[in-house]
């Protein structure tokens, strides 16, 4: 569990599956030079600016391999870290500290990547309406840690996954025969107390998706202008979200558009991991 934010899944699995991935059945160079068990240490270092994310998910890599590894750091998810500075120290044995290294590094690397990407496009939609929203764009078995690092970052998780809402696509939408169409089998089908969300992709499809009683609208791929006239045409009957090329650049123009949401998948398929490295390891005893 990462924080109580993702408590329907089991972390520990995801982690487990992994370190299987990485060791296959032992770490060959790790078993060559330390045939005995030793106690260490190592220093978490970053190596350039930006937001720490995933630290309970790197110590707990370390302890999966060894119940006495111990994490200590003053910090937090959400903090701000800078270049050269030191995070925090781990400390267990040698073998699972070596071990576990790229593993740990790997997920809390693509967190924080994830959470100051997200802290850069969130920053730009301050004190306006809009919010942001991830997607389901995520890398395969990465999905909890990877939404999580959106909320950390400032963003806001749409649905986590199929099972958590309604969204009717193109493809959907064909293969029902018309939005109207949709949205009554969706309706008959779907508990009631789940809203439905259409994509549409221009203003005649809007207005079925209105008449057909949709309850949040995606516009899809549509220029400003014609997101500012869809927002006034829908005039509060359903809420609104914006996505497809969604940039930086654009935000602070979306959100003047009136729209209540704007969801980006470069959030998670597109942010860069954060540079960070395990070392100075040296024994303690």
């Amino acid at each position: 569990m990462i924080n109580g934010v993702t408590n329907r899944i089991n972390i520990d699995e995801y982690i487990l599956n992994a370190l299987r991935e990485d060791i296959t059945s032992e770490d060959v160079t790790t078993n060559a030079i330390m045939p005995e068990p030793k106690q260490g240490k190592a220093d978490l270092i970053c190596k350039q600016d930006g937001i720490i994310c995933g630290l309970e998910v790197f110590k707990r890599t370390f302890e999966l391999l060894d119940d006495t590894a111990v994490f200590e750091t003053d910090l937090k998810d959400g903090d701000a870290v800078k270049n050269g500075q030191l995070m925090g120290v781990i400390k267990g044995d040698i073998k699972a500290l070596l071990s576990g290294e790229r593993t740990a590094l790997n997920y809390l690397q693509r967190m924080s990547g994830i959470a100051t990407f997200t802290r850069s496009l969130a920053d730009e939609l301050v004190g306006k309406k809009t919010k942001l929203l991830d997607t389901r764009k995520t890398t395969p078995n990465m999905r909890p840690f990877e939404k999580y690092a959106v909320k950390v970052g400032g963003g806001t998780n749409h649905r986590y996954n199929l099972s958590d809402g309604v969204l009717i696509k193109d493809n959907h939408i064909g293969a029902a025969g018309s939005i109207k169409k949709a949205v009554e089998m969706t309706r008959e089908y779907a508990p009631f107390v789940r809203k439905i969300e259409v994509e549409v992709e221009s203003l005649e499809q809007l207005q079925e998706a209105i008449d057909a009683g949709a309850d949040i609208i995606m516009l899809d791929n549509m220029d400003n202008e014609t997101m500012t006239k869809a927002v006034q045409i829908v005039a509060g009957r359903a809420e609104t979200e914006c996505s497809g090329n969604v940039t930086k650049e654009r935000l602070a123009e979306i959100a003047k558009t009136g729209v209540d949401y704007v969801s980006s998948g470069a959030l998670t398929h597109s942010a860069p991991i954060m540079d960070i490295s395990l070392k100075n390891l040296v024994p303690t005893e």
